[in-house]
């Protein structure tokens, strides 16, 4: 998906903490994946270029059981989104409410078009 970002299809919105929690999450994984930490800040400054900054103001918490959850959910709800992507559907149960659905990325992907 970070090569359909620029595309048009779909909008990605970040805030300094979601940035920080892909930071500490890729690095954490940094034996278990192909790229070093030099390129995981390329892809981290790569997002910030790209993706709509957001500050939360208001917080929903707590809603979900996980406050990273939480944090994903209070981004999303302040950007207006639509959607939700993640391989976690079920840590987001409740989300509908806000007029948000949650999908894999398989399911965005061909919401968006790009897979059959």
């Amino acid at each position: 998906m970070l090569l359909l970002l620029e595309s048009g299809k779909f909008e990605m919105n970040i805030s300094v903490p979601l940035v920080l929690e892909y930071e500490d999450a890729a690095k954490r994984l940094i034996e278990a994946i192909t790229l070093s930490e030099s390129e995981i800040d390329d892809v981290l400054d790569y997002l910030c270029a790209v993706a709509h900054h957001r500050e939360i103001y208001y917080l929903w918490r707590p809603f979900l059981k996980d406050p990273k959850d939480d944090m994903v959910l209070e981004l999303a709800v302040v950007s207006q989104c639509g959607y939700i992507v993640t391989y976690n559907k079920r840590d987001y149960l409740g989300v509908e409410e806000f007029g948000i659905q949650v999908l894999t990325p398989q399911e965005f992907l061909r919401e968006i078009g790009e897979l059959p």
